[in-house]
């Protein structure tokens, strides 16, 4: 760990984590929404506003996420206030890794570091999980490598972006396509907070 990691760690405040429940649906979609898309989404480092426009999610297809019994959304929560979340979806090879959003205006000082390791840990005590798997944007290349620090390997397997599909934003270049990610998990714990 570099010093600067470490006096990030030193400074994280406190998170507690839940799961989402149907009430939390309207503040989810506004904290997705301003991750991904937007001059909001510009205040963090994980924009995809230069790549998409439009709305990354709405409610009708989060109550659908929180409807489906493979899927969980976990919340993290600074003070009682929503700060982070990310979809965890079961499935027989592993767990799907997705909708991963942290406050724009608080990104950069760790917490995403902590949320994934939450979530890998959740999936393990869950489902039992070995395996997380994710599909990011070939083109966000400093979020790629971000996983990759986190042991998210490139499996070289790619998957065209759907254009025509409305729910998924509007694509503002004709290249866009995903490269899926992995990680094996063990069940040991995510690193504890202080």
């Amino acid at each position: 760990m570099t010093s600067t990691e470490t006096e990030k760690t030193q400074q994280q405040p406190h998170l507690t984590y839940r799961t989402a429940q149907p009430t939390d649906v309207p503040e989810l979609v506004a904290l997705v929404n301003s991750c991904y898309r937007g001059d909001a989404s510009r205040n963090g480092w994980t924009t995809e506003a230069d790549l998409l426009g439009g709305h990354r999610i709405d409610q009708q297809s989060m109550f659908a996420l929180l409807e489906n019994p493979a899927t969980t959304i976990l919340i993290a929560e600074i003070d009682n206030a929503l700060v982070a979340c990310c979809e965890l979806q079961r499935s027989v090879n592993g767990t799907y890794f997705g909708m991963f959003s942290v406050r724009p205006t608080i990104q950069g000082i760790g917490l995403g570091r902590r949320v994934l390791a939450q979530a890998e840990h959740t999936a393990v005590q869950l489902w039992g999980s070995r395996l997380m798997r994710m599909k990011v944007i070939k083109q966000r290349t400093e979020l790629i490598a971000w996983y990759e620090r986190r042991g998210y390997t490139n499996t070289g397997k790619t998957e065209p972006f759907p254009y025509g599909n409305p729910a998924l934003g509007e694509p503002k270049r004709p290249d866009l396509a995903f490269v899926e990610l992995t990680k094996e998990l063990s069940p040991k714990q995510p690193e504890q907070q202080e």
